[in-house]
Formats: structure tokens, C-alpha cells, sequence
């Protein structure tokens, strides 16, 4: 699984309007495939394009042990992606090949330093920078890396732009709190790019749960499903 990359693009999201929940805005200029968020373009592998379980699976067990690494060492993580959905859920809800996670840019050496202690090493690939980049270890189980940097007033200054206000999500996964995206940010990060049965997912699950409109790019899903 080579899970979901993260490349900056041209629109700035200091420049979106704070949408409601009621009415969120289905279009800000993400990409999946060779980008999204990194600056923001999402590129899902094709193992993660369907909700069959991948052959090496991120279980939340797994998951919950890498976090909890981090907080050993006071490593601030958001998590992001399909485990990021679930979370803000509290339920899993598919299978899911990979774990993203969103760090400051700062804690980018020690966070791949004890993944690297654990076995983990970094995939090569095209789209990867010093913001963005992959680990795997001798299971198969993935884990993509999203840097950022904020100066003292908040303000995104290096690495993949998340908008500070997307780093408040709080959800759980087998009862372990954790900080991830927030809802209406993901249901963001999930259009503008072409989009798969794993995202209707995603996002259907999101919009019921949190009383948010469908966006207009999933109507072609909505439609098979009647």
C-alpha cells in the first residue's frame, strides 16, 4: 500500500470561507492521484481503492502502539486518512492498508528515528520530499508521514498545509483517545480529485454522523445505491 501523499498546490486555504456544517463547500482544490494535501493532494493507492481487507492490513491495534510511542515522547500526532474517519466514528468501519498521520515538521527526525527502531523504512517513490514520505516494515504495514510548520501566530509557513483549524478532530479508536482531522476537513480533503467506492464510503459514513450535506461529487454514488 503506498497510502496517501500529500503535495502543496497553488490554492491557498487561508482564503476559504469557515463553512458550517450544513454547508460545506464540496471543492478546494485537492487532488488525489500524483497529489493532495502535500499541498494539499491526496494520492491513494490502489490498494486502499477498495473496502477489501489489503494483504498487510494496519489494524488498530497497531495503530494504537505507534501512537503511543509518540506520547511516550511528547510527540503532538494528528491522525489523518481512513483511520482518522473512523476515529472521529468510533467504530471501525473497513479495513485499512496504511496509517497517516500529520506532525509538526520540527518532530519529523525523532518521529522516523523510533519508527526506524521498530523496523520501519522509508519506501522511495516520486512524489516524496521531506514532508511527505512513506515507511514500511518487513510485515508490509505502512505509515505516511505529513510534516508541517506553523509560526507563532499560527500562520502555515513550510511543509503540507493543513489549515490549523483542520488539526482539531478528537475521536478514538478501541477506546484510546486520539487527536486527528477534523470532520468537515475530511469530508473536504475528500473531493476534487477522482474519486472510488472507499471514499463514498469515507465520507457517506461522516456526513450521516455528523449532520453534514453530501457533496455534490458523490451524487454518481448515491445514484447506484437507489
Amino acid at each position: 500500500m503506498i497510502g496517501r501523499v500529500r503535495r502543496l498546490l497553488d490554492s491557498s486555504y487561508s482564503d476559504l470561507p469557515r463553512v458550517e456544517h450544513s454547508a460545506l463547500v464540496p471543492a478546494i482544490g485537492l487532488r488525489r492521484s500524483s497529489m493532495r494535501y502535500g499541498i494539499m493532494a491526496n494520492a491513494m493507492n490502489d490498494s486502499e481503492s477498495s473496502l477489501s481487507s489489503p494483504a498487510s492490513e494496519m489494524k488498530a491495534q497497531d495503530v494504537i502502539e505507534i501512537l503511543r510511542v509518540f506520547e511516550h515522547h511528547g510527540i503532538e500526532v494528528h491522525v489523518d486518512g481512513g483511520w482518522a474517519v473512523d476515529a472521529l466514528l468510533g467504530q471501525q468501519t473497513r479495513p485499512h492498508a496504511d496509517l497517516d498521520i500529520a506532525i509538526q515538521h520540527k518532530d519529523a527526525p525523532l518521529v522516523r528515528a523510533l519508527l526506524a527502531a521498530q523496523g520501519f523504512r522509508e519506501i522511495p517513490r516520486d512524489d516524496s520530499w521531506e514532508c511527505n514520505v512513506v515507511l514500511e516494515d518487513e510485515r508490509g504495514r505502512q505509515i505516511d508521514i505529513h510534516s508541517y510548520t506553523f509560526d507563532a501566530a499560527g500562520n502555515h509557513v513550510y511543509g503540507v498545509p493543513y489549515p490549523r483549524e483542520s488539526l482539531s478532530g478528537q475521536g478514538g479508536i478501541n477506546g484510546y483517545p486520539v487527536q486527528c482531522i477534523a470532520p468537515e476537513w475530511l469530508v473536504r480533503f475528500h473531493t476534487g480529485y477522482m474519486l472510488d467506492e472507499q471514499d463514498y464510503h469515507d465520507v457517506k459514513l461522516l456526513c450521516e454522523h455528523f449532520g453534514f450535506v453530501m457533496p455534490v461529487e458523490y451524487a454518481i454514488f448515491e445514484d447506484k445505491t437507489e
